[in-house]
């Protein structure tokens, strides 16, 4: 599945993370998201056919606070790197 992570931003607006497969084969979709997004910060994950391709509005993006249901950003900042 092709999928992104998307938050509320401080102003309103609606970011929108893409993450690299290798690393969602690695880590997890999951994983990413509380790494990726600003702590304390709700997030979902979506079906990128959910995001709209036309980008001329993209500042006018919202999404509603309570449809972010998927967790919540963390404190870490990076994965542990293997030994």
């Amino acid at each position: 599945m092709n999928q992104r992570i998307i938050y509320q931003t401080d102003d309103g607006g609606v970011a929108v993370i893409i993450p690299a497969p290798e690393a969602v084969e690695k880590y997890g979709i999951q994983a990413i998201a509380e790494k990726d997004v600003p702590e304390g910060k709700p997030f979902k994950i979506v079906d990128a056919s959910v995001i709209p391709t036309d980008r001329t509005f993209r500042a006018a993006w919202k999404v509603d606070a309570k449809d972010l249901t998927d967790g919540v950003g963390g404190s870490i900042t990076s994965f542990e790197v293997e030994q």
